[in-house]
């Protein structure tokens, strides 16, 4: 199986959500949506790959694929949890109603139902995918209570009396709501309460991960018609501090939030604890073409999510941090998966790497990736921060495919999918530029 480091990427094919991530038995486990045969978006399986140290991941090949009714045109994203030894799976089962005749990935006019289904694994390796699917939450019939269609990506936890789970909805007056569920066995679930906004977050939120830090609690969400921009992009994650009362499942929901990362190019993220209990966070790279026609998709480093007087921090996981260690002084001194390079940027200063240009406009870190990018409709190619509050130290992750860059220890992140960047690197108006790379000799790292 072939083995990535830093940034897990397809195997070949088709990538997008993460799903199913979780510290399990000593291992990582990072499922994600998956179609092998193509890079292109259609029948959805989970790939699965695991890692010791969230730095060095193998794949696993695919772990779940459609058997039954409920699934039979995709098992699209979930969450995983662990209870009493064994890997429970959570995950939206789609059945289309009507079928593209001419293309059987696609479905006409809408017409599909979504059901929530699980699936549990003695060992995180087997998967009984013919005889172990339980229907949990059927597709929804009652106009009431969500969508039939657009009720999907359950993530499950524990809370202090009990099991809850989450899923992403519409109301009928097509505005994004989530839906509470509680279960005492894993099996049976309850319906508990609902919770949407008044304001335009988007008519349907996708990937809802809601959880608690030392600074607070927090929801993720990922609402499609965020943005009403024409022909670009209008599906966009955000976060925010919420209130969430467990027992009733009430939650409250402020008028401010959030993007996840200001280049707006990442999407769907999924958390888990790691092995050391710190939230660590991933999301799905959109890109708009295939590498050598081959593969599409990728994801971020993983992030440290905390929550600092109402702020939400995205810092780089201790672990990748610590493999950057062998100075360079230029890029082609890095191996196959990209270097480090810190600076500070002054009033007016940039950097650019590769063609891929970062500069300082007062107190915002702006960027221009037209020259490194293609020529495809629905993608920005400039992004910009809010204002910083802590500085401008800026640590920019450098991969083929992608540039992540990380102001004051994570006070904003801006990540960038890229393609042709040149060997390189100038600066103006900017502090002494660091540039490592990963030490040859990094095999492992400790957690």
């Amino acid at each position: 199986m072939r083995k990535d480091r830093v940034h897990l990427k397809a195997p070949g094919g088709w990538i997008n959500d993460p799903n199913g991530f979780i510290y399990y038995k000593g291992q990582y486990h990072l499922f994600y949506q998956h179609f092998p045969y193509a890079p292109r978006w259609a029948t959805m399986r989970w790939g699965h790959a695991v890692s010791r140290d969230l730095v060095h991941w193998e794949h696993q090949g695919v772990a779940l694929y459609p058997t039954v009714s409920e699934d039979q045109n995709g098992c699209f994203s979930g969450s995983a949890i662990e209870h009493e030894g064994k890997l429970y799976l959570y995950y939206t089962g789609v059945h289309y109603n009507q079928a593209d005749p001419d293309n059987i990935h696609q479905c006409l006019n809408d017409d599909f139902d979504s059901a929530q289904l699980m699936l549990t694994s003695p060992d995180g390796v087997s998967f009984d995918v013919f005889h172990g699917k339980r229907v949990i939450i059927p597709a929804i019939t009652d106009g009431q209570l969500g969508d039939k269609t657009h009720t999907r990506d359950p993530k499950v936890w524990r809370g202090k009396d009990a099991w809850y789970l989450v899923i992403g909805s519409k109301t009928r007056y097509n505005k994004g709501e989530l839906l509470f569920y509680r279960s005492e066995n894993l099996i049976d679930w309850e319906f508990v309460n609902k919770a949407s906004k008044e304001a335009d977050f988007g008519w349907m939120w996708e990937c809802p991960d809601y959880f608690e830090t030392e600074g607070g609690k927090v929801l993720v969400i990922s609402p499609m018609g965020l943005r009403k921009e024409e022909g670009l992009e209008q599906n966009h994650t955000i976060c925010m501090p919420v209130e969430f009362e467990e027992k009733t499942c009430t939650m409250e929901l402020p008028d401010e939030y959030q993007y996840l990362d200001y280049g707006l190019d990442l999407y769907a993220p999924q958390t888990t604890l790691d092995e050391a209990g710190r939230r660590v966070l991933v999301a799905w790279l959109r890109m708009p073409e295939a590498v050598d026609n081959s593969w599409i998709g990728m994801f971020c480093i993983p992030r440290v999510v905390e929550v600092k007087e109402g702020h939400i921090y995205f810092r780089v996981h201790p672990n990748v941090k610590r493999l950057y260690t062998r100075p360079i002084t230029h890029p082609a001194q890095a191996d196959g998966a990209g270097y480090k390079i810190s600076c500070e940027l002054e009033e007016g200063g940039s950097l650019v790497i590769g063609g891929y240009r970062i500069r300082r406009e007062g107190n915002r870190i702006c960027t221009d990736r037209s020259r490194v990018f293609p020529g495809q409709t629905g993608f920005r190619t400039q992004a910009e921060t809010p204002e910083l509050k802590e500085g401008f130290k800026l640590d920019i992750y450098v991969d083929t495919n992608l540039i992540e860059i990380f102001m004051n220890d994570g006070e904003y992140v801006l990540s960038s999918a890229v393609y042709g960047l040149t060997d390189k690197v100038s600066a103006d108006r900017a502090g002494a530029l660091e540039m490592h790379a990963i030490a040859r000799t990094a095999e492992t790292v400790d957690g």
